[in-house]
Formats: C-alpha cells, sequence, structure tokens
C-alpha cells in the first residue's frame, strides 16, 4: 500500500473515532450509497400496507425490585439565623486569648460549615508578629492539614513572604471562614456574618501593625467597602480594633495570582508597601 494511502486511511479511522464509531455491526462493510434510493411515497405507502395490529405479547411475570441501599447519614443542617450571628459575637466576646477563642470556635455550632469540614483551620505562624495576612476561606489542602495557606495558593504565598525578608515565624495567618465550604463553594453571606465576629476577635487579639487582606471577599469584610479589589489594592486603610487603629491595605489572593501571572507585578508593589511600613515603623516595646 503506498504510503499516502495508508496515512489517509489512517486519518480517516481516527475521524471515525473521534465521531464514536469505534465498533462494527457486521463482518463486511455495506456501502449504503449503492443500495437504491427509497422515495418518501414509498415508505408512506409501506406503513399503510403494514398490519397495524401485532401479535399478543404475554405479560412478563413480576418481580419485586431490587432494594437500593439507604442513602449514607447526613449531619442534620440548620438554616443560619440572626441568631446564629448573635450567638457567634457573644461567644467571640468572651475569649481572652487566642487559645480561648480557638476553644469557642472547635465547640462553636452555629455555623453549618463545620458539619461538612474535615478540620477546623484557625491560624498559622507566630501570633507576636507584627503582621496579620487575612484570606477568606480554607481550600482542599488546607481543609485536610487543619492550617490556612499550605495548597499551591499558600507555597506562592511562602514565596512572596520571602521576598520580603518574612516567613511563618514572622507573620501570621488566618482566614476570615475557618472552615472549607463544601466543594470550594463562595461562603454566603450570612455564613460571612456567622464567622465575622470571630475574625474580628481574632485580629484584636493578635494586635498586628500591619493588617494585610488577601482578596475581595477578605477585603470587603474587613475594609468595610465594596470597591474592587483591582481598584481597592495598594491603597492604606485603617482598621479600628477598638483598642487602636491598624494600618491595613489590600491585595490579590495568591489563588488569583496563580491563575492571572500577570498581576504578580502588582502584588509585589503591595508587599514592598507591606515591608516599608513595617520598617519605617519600629516594633514597640512592648503592645498590650
Amino acid at each position: 500500500m503506498p504510503p499516502d494511502t495508508h496515512q489517509s486511511l489512517q486519518a480517516l479511522l481516527r475521524f471515525y473515532a473521534d465521531c464514536g464509531v469505534d465498533i462494527a455491526l457486521s463482518e463486511e462493510p455495506i456501502n449504503r450509497f449503492a443500495e437504491p434510493r427509497t422515495s418518501a411515497a414509498d415508505v408512506s405507502q409501506q406503513l399503510v400496507l403494514e398490519p397495524t395490529t401485532s401479535p399478543p405479547v404475554a405479560p412478563l411475570p413480576l418481580t419485586e425490585a431490587p432494594r437500593r441501599p439507604p442513602p449514607p447519614a447526613t449531619p442534620s443542617l440548620t438554616v443560619p439565623s440572626d441568631d446564629a450571628v448573635m450567638a457567634a459575637r457573644e461567644a467571640a466576646a468572651t475569649a481572652e486569648t487566642l487559645a480561648a477563642l480557638r476553644d469557642t470556635l472547635s465547640r462553636f455550632e452555629g455555623c453549618n460549615l463545620r458539619h461538612t469540614a474535615t478540620n477546623l483551620v484557625f491560624a498559622d505562624g507566630n501570633p507576636e508578629a507584627r503582621v496579620m495576612f487575612v484570606g477568606e476561606a480554607p481550600g482542599f489542602e488546607e481543609d485536610l492539614q487543619g492550617l490556612p495557606f499550605v495548597g499551591r495558593s499558600g507555597q506562592l504565598l511562602d514565596r512572596m513572604l520571602a521576598a520580603i525578608g518574612l516567613d511563618r515565624t514572622t507573620a501570621y495567618i488566618a482566614n476570615v471562614i475557618p472552615w472549607r465550604p463544601p466543594g470550594n463553594r463562595d461562603p454566603t453571606p450570612q455564613e460571612t456574618e456567622i464567622c465575622r465576629p470571630f475574625i474580628e476577635r481574632q485580629i484584636t487579639l493578635v494586635d498586628p501593625d500591619v493588617l494585610v487582606a488577601l482578596g475581595k471577599a477578605s477585603a470587603h469584610l474587613l475594609l468595610n467597602t465594596t470597591i474592587g479589589i483591582t481598584r481597592l489594592r495598594g491603597q492604606w486603610k485603617s482598621y479600628a480594633t477598638g483598642r487602636r487603629d491598624i494600618r491595613a491595605i489590600a491585595t490579590f489572593h495568591p489563588a488569583y495570582l496563580l491563575r492571572q501571572p500577570l498581576q504578580k507585578k502588582l502584588a509585589w508593589r503591595d508587599f514592598l508597601a507591606v515591608q516599608e511600613a513595617l520598617s519605617s515603623a519600629p516594633a514597640p516595646a512592648s503592645r498590650e
């Protein structure tokens, strides 16, 4: 067989396979174009001449349908209400230390996300650090390990921290939502409001000199704004804890930078601004 014919046949077979034709129905190929053409009138005539009744068919014996196993038990979920938001505020206010706040969160039943998550993702890093980074919610890897930013976005965050002389011993990292939403979906507004008192109390207890909101959701909640992250990033704002005002800045979430690597240059400017803010304001002797 000539090479060009062989290649043509291979291409034709690949075309058939891509169309889903992967099995022969008879031993010999049938040339449908060689068969006599049948007009619409012939088809209608055949339908008229065919008997309209068919011989009786014996009924099939009745058998009991196989029983399906019952679905696995799922945790009973309740619809979040305003009472859950009030309960979260009261519970967060009672925590005098980060350890107490973590314990309170581990026992809090007012958020449905805790029932579908594997672990509580509270925080990582140094609680005495002068800079605190806050993301939105844990992902798959974070849920398994119980630590924030340990997946691909966390690895990028670690490299960004290292570029300005920081690491997890000199920074504190947390999320607005401490439990992973099912399927990595976005938290609902009510879930966010239920978790808001806990992250606000966490920021108050850490009392950093610089607060960095990672991503739109975190920036909107912490900075109380609806401005898009592209316009908001890089601008210094003020975050009030009730004790003092903390310098705050928003930047892109590392997960967004993985999808849009061209935006890393803007995030780099924001991290340089954080570095300058930390160096220009020396650490106080004691922060109460």
